[in-house]
């Protein structure tokens, strides 16, 4: 089983027609129309990944902006996050022989990839969330070994959720000592199962680490990190990226907060915060991303 994360590109043009790829086949029908993107490399920030693919595969340089979505698509165990970005074209030469600007009516008549389906808010059974049986190792785990010379490397996509009630709130999990980070006040969420779709993960996230049913609003961010020499429960150093999609979330119907997933886990404790708290928090780096996109201070408004 294998984990992989890829970033895309959504262009417009003004009449709406948004630019695919796809692979031109002589004496054959063209392939499926492709979003154009790919996988990011290891410790590459997914904007800047999305940025350079879209390049690539279109010879259009373009300024990519938020991210739109986060979805994933699991097939002959390879699991594949996705990040897609809202992107304008900056200059280039246009687009080439595999490149083309396609009405949405055309791409979605046509054969085409799960992403530009996730583009086009089409249903699509091949994306993630629909599949009904995963392997039983569902978690991306760090590779065993490492190449001669090389340090081990691993990476995770996680999805996580900025969590509010009708006071304003904020729903904060603790993570345990002896994990990265371990002590500090965290945003609920981890990593993405297998077969399993971002939003989804959040929503069983939150209730594993806080025991609330959550409902989960727009992405928010996304950003990723790297520690070239990050220290892990497994106890050997390791050559880590991560890539977390931040959402909105809110709790109709709040309780008490506890841990309900099973113990020893990476989750020591939950609890509701007053916002005016969170100054005097030890605070997880997740939780100081969701602080440059969103005012927890004033999420009453929000909730």
């Amino acid at each position: 089983m294998q984990f992989r994360i890829a970033a895309y590109g959504e262009v417009r043009d003004e009449s709406g027609r948004v630019l695919l790829t796809r692979r031109k086949r002589a004496g054959r029908e063209p392939g499926p129309w492709h979003l154009p993107g790919g996988l990011i490399d290891h410790g590459e920030p997914p904007k800047r990944a999305a940025e350079r693919l879209v390049a690539e595969h279109t010879g259009f340089e373009v300024v990519v902006g938020s991210p739109l979505e986060a979805v994933a698509v699991a097939r002959r165990g390879v699991h594949t996050n996705a990040i897609i970005y809202a992107a304008d074209v900056k200059d280039g030469p246009g687009a080439g022989e595999t490149a083309e600007w396609v009405d949405p009516e055309r791409a979605a008549a046509e054969s085409h990839s799960p992403f530009v389906s996730a583009c086009l808010g089409l249903a699509d059974e091949r994306l993630a969330g629909r599949v009904e049986k995963a392997p039983q190792e569902t978690r991306p785990v760090p590779p065993a070994k490492a190449k001669k010379g090389r340090r081990r490397r691993g990476q995770r996509f996680g999805a996580y959720g900025v969590v509010a009630d009708g006071d304003g709130r904020v729903l904060l999990a603790r993570i345990a000592e002896g994990y990265p980070g371990g002590g500090t006040w965290h945003l609920p969420g981890g990593g993405v199962d297998f077969g399993e779709s971002p939003r989804a993960a959040v929503a069983r996230e939150i209730y594993e680490e806080t025991g609330q049913d959550a409902l989960v609003g727009d992405l928010l961010n996304v950003t990723s990190f790297r520690h070239r020499r990050a220290i892990g429960p497994e106890g050997y150093p390791l050559d880590w990226h991560g890539v977390r999609a931040i959402y909105s979330a809110t709790v109709p119907d709040p309780s008490l907060a506890q841990v309900v997933e099973a113990a020893g886990g990476s989750t020591s404790e939950s609890r509701w915060w007053a916002a005016a708290a969170l100054d005097d928090l030890p605070l997880s780096a997740a939780v100081e991303d969701a602080l440059q996109v969103v005012d927890l201070k004033n999420l009453s408004a929000q909730a």
